[in-house]
């Protein structure tokens, strides 16, 4: 029993770089009280003392804000950081060295009886506001990011954020741009101090990434079509005569984006940058 505490103990200096001593640890983390009178009211409601274990997961909620099922497997070296307004489900099951922030829910959506709360694997991370809802899977060193809410599977070293949950794989799979591609996209980058492509494998927005490759798309098939109209025009043909009109500032004005960013996209195909 002892050892646990000292386990639990050190994994929060481990993840924590506002603890400062064991003693500061062992009385002003509410996360590490709720866990450890969790271990109890779990062995109770394994000896089918139900009533007790409900009542004392209760008193832990009372004094920490966390709420957690007695029918609820956690691993070890869990961590629950600040931990207000944290609920884990009976059915839930939390592996090792997993991290849960404030707000995090691990519900169910159904009634029936049987596994209706997520499994949680070893090393996950889930940011704060979190919802992850069903019995589903969230891998090995998966992490989700805050507020986001999870009804599908996240696999293994997966990134998953938004509503609902998408998941961003780490290392992307998808063929490598060209290098010519991959320098201008740097060239914008460090001038704009972002990726205006908004295709980076660190960009943690699926659906900016989404929008940027079509971005891109629709550039290279503006090339394409000039370059048409230059050929038809060299052997006397009259099209394309009319320019088409170019982006500026001022169409970008009641977007409510940054003027950093209104001058990204007006330049972020611009061959001379």
């Amino acid at each position: 029993m002892f050892s646990r505490i000292r386990e639990d103990i050190k994994s929060v200096f481990h993840r924590d770089p506002a603890a400062r001593n064991t003693m500061e640890v062992l009385f002003n983390y509410p996360g590490l009280h709720a866990i450890w009178m969790h271990r109890v009211s779990h062995k109770l409601w394994q000896w089918k003392l139900y009533w007790v274990a409900r009542f004392l997961s209760n008193i832990s909620r009372f004094l920490t804000g966390i709420e957690i099922h007695p029918g609820a497997q956690l691993g070890r070296r869990v961590f629950i950081d600040h931990g207000m307004g944290v609920v884990i489900g009976e059915t839930a099951i939390v592996g090792n060295d997993v991290t849960l922030y404030h707000g995090v829910t691990l519900g169910g959506t159904s009634w029936k009886a049987g596994k209706r709360h997520p499994t949680l694997e070893d090393n996950s991370v889930v940011g704060a506001g979190a919802q992850v809802l069903g019995p589903i899977t969230v891998g090995k060193n998966a992490r989700i990011g805050s507020n986001s809410v999870v009804v599908r599977d996240v696999p293994e070293n997966a990134t998953c954020v938004g509503i609902p949950g998408r998941n961003l794989l780490q290392k992307q799979k998808s063929e490598e741009a060209s290098s010519e591609t991959k320098q201008k996209r740097q060239v914008i980058a460090k001038k704009y101090g972002f990726d205006a492509y908004a295709v980076s494998e660190e960009n943690p927005d699926p659906v900016a990434n989404a929008m940027g490759i079509m971005l891109e798309h629709v550039h290279q098939m503006d090339t394409k079509v000039e370059e048409m109209c230059k050929v038809i025009q060299s052997l006397g043909g009259d099209v394309c005569s009319d320019s088409i009109p170019k982006l500026g500032v001022k169409d970008f004005a009641d977007t409510g984006i940054s003027p950093v960013l209104k001058k990204a996209a007006v330049d972020a195909f611009d061959p001379h940058i």
